[in-house]
């Protein structure tokens, strides 16, 4: 099976290790993987701020970039939300929409992929640890992914997976939300980082590497030692 991996703007600047585990745990299941040049940002900043214009350039660049695409997995639930959204933002435009659709179809979040398209929950991963996992709120409300990571981490050998107490809370981030409201957004991860540390897990696990960071800022900032991990590092961490 043929896909191509889609790192997003913040998975290539901050987190490419994050998507050369994205490759590996492919490959292994028999995945040809492929990084198609031109893939840029979704856009989901601009759609967010209300700067159509620029999401709609960004959109058809994307549309573009993997066209030649059978499958396309990203390690972001929030990204493909976002690619998720391209039929509605180019609704208006009969050509650009069947490619909008064409696009949508095809793009899944990692563990969603590995899920629900090669129907694997046991990857042979194995992570010796106490973690909790935290939900994005992209991934879990807008593109309806909820299972698919405790699946896969239920099944890593060695993975002792403590529940986290108001899990699909947002932890803050929200792209510019925590630009524009860092006061407000300072708080909600000051309220996730409590929620972490009552679980007395060594690692945190979450599967949006924008959630990841923001958080993992705040640990650190905090001094609380607690490693933070995404999910698709665990999973390609074997003996």
């Amino acid at each position: 099976m043929k896909v191509s991996l889609f790192l997003t703007c913040i998975g290539e600047v901050f987190y490419p290790n994050v998507g050369k585990d994205v490759v590996k745990v492919l490959e292994r299941l028999g995945c040809e993987v492929d990084f198609p040049e031109g893939q840029t940002c979704c856009g989901q900043p601009a759609y967010n701020s209300g700067y159509r214009k620029d999401a709609i350039k960004g959109a058809k660049q994307m549309i573009n970039a993997f066209a030649g695409a059978a499958y396309v997995v990203a390690p972001s639930g929030s990204c493909v939300a976002m690619v998720h959204e391209y039929p509605a933002l180019l609704q208006d435009d009969a050509y650009w929409l069947d490619k909008a659709r064409e696009l949508s179809n095809k793009t899944y979040e990692f563990t969603q992929f590995l899920v629900d398209v090669l129907q694997v929950t046991d990857v042979g991963a194995v992570y010796p640890a106490k973690a909790t996992y935290h939900s994005s709120c992209h991934m879990n409300r807008l593109l309806g992914v909820k299972e698919a990571p405790k699946q896969l981490l239920q099944h890593v050998e060695g993975l002792e997976l403590e529940p986290l107490s108001n899990g699909y809370d947002c932890c803050g981030f929200g792209g510019t939300f925590a630009v524009k409201m860092s006061a407000i957004s300072e708080q909600m991860v000051d309220e996730k980082v409590r929620h972490i540390e009552e679980t007395n897990a060594d690692t945190l696990i979450g599967a949006d590497c924008s959630c990841l960071m923001n958080i993992k800022g705040r640990l650190e900032r905090l001094d609380k030692p607690i490693e933070v991990k995404h999910i698709a590092e665990v999973l390609n961490h074997h003996k």
